[in-house]
């Protein structure tokens, strides 16, 4: 197993599966973490166990598109928001993560959250009768922090829905007393903008694109350790990481992409590792705002 020290010693098993049950396995979610991530997940973990009081803290993390901020919230649910039975035979939901509703409107806010809390509703009840279910769920459930990913879709809508929402959101941290998180794209910052008590209340994180330095050659030598190839690559070496840096422009999704696809086809071809041949040929796969034709 010597040959195999490229890789994690837990992944090295997966070399005796077939071709296609390793490329299959590559697909799986898998967390890798490194020090922005564990950053802000350190930051969770200190609003998840404050204690609670009138005003509690909240956070913004925002990121481009692609860029690994959901795969963190992801990671922070798997450690702290699993649902449980306590002691009383209660269920517990520690951490509840919803979407926001595709633009800003109170009553869809409440439709969304009582989805994630699993809880029978009907639609045709108002905005009055969904607030109280969702207040009184949240008691029930004994829930301590409440995320909402792709927040930045509130801005779809009038500034008086946005105000809406807004408030909406300032009574369940209010009235609740837990912390909410909000996920999404940079432009997430404006919906604080509304009123000053909102950006009071919400510590900004930016979760930037990784330049070109020894922090990004380590994300590469992680990704490496976990990609099922029988020969090492050296993706942190300055050549290969100058290439792969400027293919994915340094978006954490899009580093992913690029290297579990050169995996592929070095499983499929054979060669068992990724050269900078590999990487040249996929350089289709930079970013682009546009649509991204596959390449046959």
């Amino acid at each position: 197993m010597n040959e195999y020290a490229h890789l994690l010693p837990d992944f090295r098993p997966v070399l005796q599966l077939s071709d296609r049950e390793r490329i299959l396995f590559m697909g799986e979610p898998r967390w890798i973490g490194y020090e922005a991530a564990h950053s802000i997940l350190e930051n969770l973990g200190c609003l998840f166990d404050m204690p609670k009081r009138p005003r509690m803290q909240n956070l913004l993390i925002v990121g481009d598109s692609n860029n690994g901020k959901t795969t963190i919230v992801r990671q922070f649910m798997k450690t702290h928001g699993e649902g449980y039975v306590n002691e009383n035979a209660d269920p517990v939901r520690p951490v509840i993560l919803a979407e926001a509703p595709p633009s800003a409107d109170e009553k869809d806010l409440y439709i969304a959250l009582l989805d994630r809390l699993w809880m029978p509703y009907r639609t045709t009840d108002s905005k009055v009768s969904l607030r109280y279910q969702v207040f009184h769920s949240f008691r029930e459930l004994n829930v301590r922090m409440l995320i909402i990913d792709e927040i930045h879709s509130l801005l779809t809508g009038s500034a008086i829905k946005q105000r809406e929402v807004m408030n909406a959101i300032k009574a369940l941290c209010n009235e609740l007393a837990i912390p909410v998180i909000g996920v999404g794209t940079p432009d997430a910052v404006r919906v604080l903008h509304h009123d000053p008590q909102h950006a009071s209340r919400f510590d900004v994180v930016k979760l930037d694109l990784w330049k070109l330095n020894a922090d990004f050659q380590r994300l590469l030598k992680a990704f490496e350790a976990v990609l099922p190839l029988k020969r090492p690559s050296e993706l942190f070496k300055a050549d290969k990481a100058q290439l792969i840096h400027s293919i994915s422009g340094g978006n954490t999704g899009d580093v992913h992409r690029l290297l579990v696809e050169c995996a592929k086809e070095a499983i499929v071809s054979g060669k068992e590792h990724i050269d900078r041949e590999l990487i040249e040929s996929k350089s289709w796969l930079r970013p682009t705002r546009g649509i991204r034709e596959l390449m046959g």
